[in-house]
């Protein structure tokens, strides 16, 4: 009995094997970038950092099919607002084979704090100063030097839990007041919840038993609690922990079946065809289909 041989297709390539430098008149973006996006921490930057260092990141587009010479921009929408502002006349641009596969900016997800701080220290290892770290991320020094001390004192099983977490620098200080199995304990409920705030890690640290507390000879205080309150605080997340630990077999089912609802919504608004005939005829449905979409996404 012969063994059938197994057929190999070629692997389609997703970008054309060139980079092309492209005049801006010629690309068509899929949204415009409002005043108020303009004035985001995120956009600033993005301008500061295409000011110290230029373009890292080339923009991502597609060739028009009913028009020769013209793009559409896939993936790049702010840094080619800001190479407007500055005045740029062109723009070296990746080429993608598809416009239809899904638009770019969709897959594109903000860097987490762990994986910025992880960046900074390589920078720094590798001698780049950290006034020119905070120039180009459009930040003060002091905060550039927080950021290097923000994973002191946290246990190595929580900042693999936060890895890839949207977690406010302020959320760290409050585990670091915890001993590291509470610590494991707190990333495990902040990621099930995906809840990151400062407000919710102080809500675990309130109901952290006194025992498990980095300074358990000190006082535990709690803004606007009292003692007995702080007690009280502390047995209901006991119960409501084993509560939350029963409910987690059926939950995950239901969240399943969520999912996979709002994948196959965004694979839909994520097609650059039915983007553009949706905007065309039904602009109230796509605003609602995005909204559904965004909401999918990581909570900073």
């Amino acid at each position: 009995m012969t063994a059938r041989k197994s057929e190999r297709r070629p692997v389609a390539m997703a970008f054309e094997r060139e980079s092309v430098s492209i005049p801006m008149v010629n690309i068509q973006p899929l949204h415009l970038v409002s005043d108020s996006v303009k004035k985001t921490p995120k956009y600033a930057q993005i301008q500061s950092s295409i000011r110290e260092i230029g373009l890292v990141e080339p923009p991502v587009v597609a060739r028009a099919r009913d028009e020769k010479n013209k793009y559409l921009l896939l993936d790049g929408h702010l840094r080619l607002e800001v190479l407007r502002e500055l005045g740029a006349s062109e723009v070296t641009c990746l080429i993608a084979t598809d416009d239809e596969a899904f638009t770019y900016n969709k897959r594109v997800s903000r860097i987490a704090i762990i994986q910025e701080r992880n960046m900074i220290m390589t920078a720094i290892k590798r001698g780049v100063p950290e006034e020119r770290i905070a120039k180009v991320l459009n930040v003060n020094v002091s905060h550039v030097r927080l950021k290097r001390r923000l994973l002191d004192g946290i246990c190595a099983e929580a900042v693999e839990l936060l890895k890839d977490k949207h977690v406010p620098i302020s959320t760290f200080a409050e585990l670091r007041k915890m001993v590291p199995m509470r610590q494991i304990e707190a990333a495990q409920l902040m990621v099930a919840m995906n809840k990151y705030s400062i407000t919710y890690a102080k809500s675990l640290f309130g109901a952290t038993p006194q025992s498990q507390l980095i300074d358990s000879a000190k006082p535990k205080q709690v803004e606007g609690l009292t003692d007995d309150q702080v007690a009280l605080m502390e047995r209901e997340s006991a119960n409501l922990d084993r509560e939350f630990r029963l409910m987690e077999e059926s939950y995950g089912n239901d969240n399943m079946d969520l999912v996979v609802a709002t994948g196959y919504l965004q694979r839909i608004i994520e097609n650059v065809r039915v983007v553009r005939y949706l905007a065309q005829n039904f602009p109230e449905l796509l605003a609602e289909f995005q909204k559904i979409s965004e909401s999918t996404r990581p909570s900073a």
